[in-house]
């Protein structure tokens, strides 16, 4: 059996209201009609050209992204830049293509990472609900908790960076998924042992350690945000009253694609 976009997107929006997103952020429906019929969709953090071909390739009639295709707008559409010919493809393969963006960051990401690492949240790091930090079920070192993010993350060529004393324990965890360096002072101020998160700039990252700040876990933007899409299928497949058939890309899309030690 099939479904309706317009179906997929009601639920959606009952999971993840457009009202939570962040004001600069643009999500919803980006691509398709409503009445267009889906029986496959699949799931992936960029809409991109791998993840486009791969939801067309696997038949997927709708696909659902946690990153914006046009997070600033356009004028146009025309297959002379990537995003143009994207939206070309999707568009002729009757292919519709849906955004969870912020509004999914304050409802999911954040349990998406503490729950596999044994992280109790105990409040969000924004007032907005971004982040989280809490309490780890067994405090542990730095080096082993490391470790563990390691193994719950996807593989990805530029791997995980670690800094601060390897040795030390920590139990007071700081999460935000996606680039979190706005949130470094929250989590220092929140009192965390330890911050997980991605897109760390040098500076920050260096005054923060220099001046007794929290060891700092940098992970890959794609990667950090990867666990989210099994909660986004989870909780969609919960509402659906038809069964569908879906699929989470594996296909890593950070820029990153080889690392040199």
């Amino acid at each position: 059996m099939s479904t309706r976009i317009g179906e997929v997107v009601r639920h959606l929006e009952e999971i993840y209201p457009p009202a939570s997103a962040e004001s600069w952020d643009r999500v919803g429906l980006a691509i398709g009609d409503p009445t267009w019929p889906v029986q496959t969709i699949g799931f992936a953090v960029d809409p991109c050209e791998a993840t486009v071909n791969e939801a067309i390739e696997r038949g997927a009639r709708m696909l659902i992204t946690h990153h914006p295709l046009y997070l600033r707008g356009t004028h146009s559409v025309a297959a002379t830049t990537g995003k143009g010919r994207w939206t070309i493809r999707l568009i002729q393969a009757n292919t519709a293509l849906y955004c969870a963006h912020t509004n999914a960051d304050v409802a999911a990401s954040t349990a998406a990472l503490a729950q596999p690492l044994g992280v109790h949240i105990e409040a969000p790091l924004s007032p907005e609900g971004i982040g989280g930090v809490g309490t780890l079920t067994e405090p542990m070192s730095l080096r082993s908790f490391a470790e563990c993010v390691r193994n719950v993350l996807p593989k990805v060529p530029a791997g995980i960076l670690v800094g601060g004393d390897l040795e030390k324990t920590v139990e007071r965890v700081a999460i935000c998924s996606g680039a979190g360096d706005s949130l470094l002072a929250a989590a220092r101020e929140a009192g965390a042992d330890v911050y997980l998160t991605a897109d760390l700039r040098h500076h920050p990252a260096t005054d923060n350690l220099w001046d007794g700040g929290p060891a700092l876990i940098n992970m890959t933007h794609w990667a950090s945000e990867w666990p989210l899409l099994a909660k986004m299928r989870e909780a969609l497949l919960a509402k659906l009253e038809v069964n569908v058939n879906t699929y989470i890309s594996e296909i890593p899309t950070d820029p990153w694609n080889l690392h040199l030690p």
